[in-house]
């Protein structure tokens, strides 16, 4: 209690606030009930109404604006990535590379920059703006209490002068509470009249620069950043055009597990043929007996003709079957290519089988709606987000109260952490929508 000062309040300080509480408490009933009149301002009501948007709407902007910090950051790591891509699949012996590395570095440099100029420009200059509305907060609160305050005191006043038997003593006594209540009330109201309004109209200024910085920087950040891509541009063409017409071999890479075909190599291709299609060879552990059975009928393979007769009960192959003179690797791709089939489908089945038998047990927190999955980083910016790494698997629950959700943001429990604690209010919190990709 803020009235009741530090350590070393009294008895009667107590007392005294405990019965200014009672009196402002009686006070609201009997004006609620209509048995004693309220003092009015619909100007300063307007004024709070006024602030109360405000601050509602500054609040949003600095959350949204956050979101926005945080799709940069994303963002920034996504192109350096793909960066970090080109400068591994580059050839050292390929022209340009140096080129190519520098604009990488420049486009990290130049994200960061944006990132960094961003938070000291719009979110510090919210985060300022912002941090003025809790103190005046604070004194609307209390003005609001000084009012009861002081219609109490006018009330008990007036009781006294209408009272059949007057006590002059008390009379003078209350006459004194009520200026001194007065004095206070109007001191507090005067104040905030004249800080509300300018108040207000301070959010147009603040909006044009907040957002003709974003602007600015989004601009000014676009303009490099194109340069940039037109360099990176310039340096592919010129690698098209000096090796696009070569024809690079193809080398077979060999196999640990694969048959020896003997000690020679395949001779490469002619200057300027296609090059050679490496031979595939499918290899695998052999088949059961069950799976096997000889004379039993084999699916087709791709590679057989359609106008192969089925092998049944040893059968002799009809016209178009495998001549004796094709190679013995087709033979084996061919013969082996169902047994791999085979296996395929029978892990997915089992794989199916096994994943919904495990989602059926899984113990899922109360209100349970889907599953979604991170697709990048995801920074937490207050108490009650989450913080996600790519690839985190969070379990989507409702708001407690529907009213607080905000678009394109949704309540959820990581997977790992409800595994492990099994407690809603030590793991839950809301997260962007958009970092996510809803997987069950």
């Amino acid at each position: 209690m803020a009235e009741m000062g530090s350590k070393g309040v009294t008895a009667g300080k107590i007392a005294s606030n405990v019965q200014k509480k009672l009196t402002r408490a009686q006070e609201k009933v009997l004006q609620k009930l209509g048995k004693a009149d309220e003092t009015k301002d619909e100007q300063f009501e307007q004024c709070v109404q006024n602030f109360n948007k405000q601050l509602t709407e500054g609040t949003r902007l600095q959350k949204d604006l956050r979101t926005y910090l945080a799709s940069v950051k994303a963002m920034h790591e996504a192109s350096k990535k793909l960066n970090e891509c080109l400068q591994e699949v580059y050839e050292p012996d390929w022209p340009g590379r140096d080129d190519a590395n520098k604009i990488a570095e420049n486009n990290d440099l130049l994200w960061m920059d944006f990132h960094q100029k961003l938070v000291d420009q719009a979110l510090l200059t919210m985060d300022t703006y912002l941090g003025q509305f809790p103190d005046i907060k604070s004194r609307i609160a209390k003005r609001g209490r000084k009012l009861v305050d002081y219609d109490s005191a006018r009330h008990h006043f007036e009781s006294l002068q209408t009272a059949k038997k007057k006590d002059e003593v008390k009379i003078a006594k209350a006459e004194e509470e009520l200026i001194k209540a007065q004095k206070v009330f109007e001191e507090m109201n005067v104040d905030l009249q004249e800080e509300l309004p300018s108040l207000w109209n301070s959010r147009v200024g603040f909006y044009v620069n907040t957002f003709q910085s974003i602007a600015g920087l989004e601009e000014n950040f676009h303009k490099e950043m194109s340069k940039l891509n037109q360099n990176l541009n310039d340096v592919l063409v010129s690698l098209e055009k000096q090796h696009g017409s070569n024809t690079f071999t193809v080398k077979a890479q060999p196999s640990d597990n694969a048959p020896a075909k003997g000690n020679k190599s395949p001779s490469p291709p002619p200057d300027g043929s296609p090059a050679a299609t490496p031979e595939i060879r499918v290899n695998h552990e052999p088949e059961p007996a069950s799976v096997a059975t000889p004379g039993a009928a084999l699916p087709k393979s791709p590679s057989q003709p359609s106008e192969a007769t089925e092998v049944a009960g040893g059968t002799q192959p009809a016209a178009g079957a495998q001549e004796p003179g094709e190679t013995a690797a087709s033979e084996a791709a061919s013969s082996s290519l169902p047994a791999v089939v085979v296996e395929t489908f029978s892990a997915t089945v089992n794989g199916t089988v096994e994943g919904g038998s495990a989602a059926g047990r899984l113990d899922l927190p109360p209100g349970f709606m889907f599953k979604v999955q991170a697709q990048h980083d995801y920074t937490a910016t207050d108490t009650d987000e989450l913080q996600l790494k790519a690839g985190d698997v969070v379990l989507v629950i409702p708001f407690q109260n529907p009213e607080e959700q905000d678009e394109g943001w949704l309540m959820g429990v990581k997977e790992s952490d409800w595994n492990q604690h099994k407690e809603l209010e030590k793991c839950r919190g809301v997260f962007p929508e958009n970092f996510t990709e809803r997987v069950q």
